[in-house]
């Protein structure tokens, strides 16, 4: 009886995972313990719920509608077309290295793929995806949802500007135009 309680107070509650594996394994070493198959199936099965990757294909089709309950996302992206393109999704910056609504380099569409891999997604952009309003917006929420979790405005204009490591200085006129967009 008492086994059955704490197999389940482990199921329901992953943040006290530490805590009940090591009663798991103490019971789990115990010689006449007719549940040891079933307590070591639990906690295995507890341990990769706790480590499963979530929100893999950040910005797709698939998960927009629960990404968008969390946080719009949409006035930043429209104001940053805005600046960046105009809303032409055939534009190409000076340098030949920008492209698309979002002028995304080539740099950013290593570092998405590199997200979806660490991720476990097979799925990857090319450098012709620049082009395409809609893998534009996904790249964008992807990079987000990776570097920018808690859906700070602000850091995602900067940073969509100058990098992760942006500094305040070198980004406040792109800062300021965007916000005024977004108005």
């Amino acid at each position: 009886m008492a086994v059955n309680k704490i197999v389940l107070t482990f199921v329901r509650d992953n943040n006290s995972m530490a805590t009940e594996c090591l009663v798991v394994r103490r019971l789990c070493f115990e010689k006449d313990n007719p549940m040891k198959t079933i307590i070591k199936t639990v906690c295995l099965i507890g341990i990769m719920a706790a480590f499963a990757p979530t929100n893999v294909f950040a910005g797709t089709k698939e998960n927009k509608k629960t990404e968008r309950s969390a946080f719009d996302w949409t006035p930043v992206i429209n104001a940053i077309i805005s600046v960046e393109s105009e809303g032409n999704a055939r534009a190409v910056d000076k340098s030949g290295k920008s492209c698309g609504i979002m002028q995304i380099t080539p740099i950013l569409v290593k570092e998405c793929n590199r997200i979806l891999k660490l991720r476990g997604s097979s799925r990857r952009y090319t450098m012709d995806d620049r082009f395409s309003p809609d893998k534009s917006k996904e790249m964008f929420l992807l990079y987000q949802s990776f570097y920018n979790p808690h859906n700070n405005v602000e850091q995602a204009i900067r940073s969509w500007n100058g990098g992760m490591n942006y500094s305040k200085r070198a980004t406040q006129k792109y800062y300021e135009r965007v916000m005024r967009r977004m108005k």
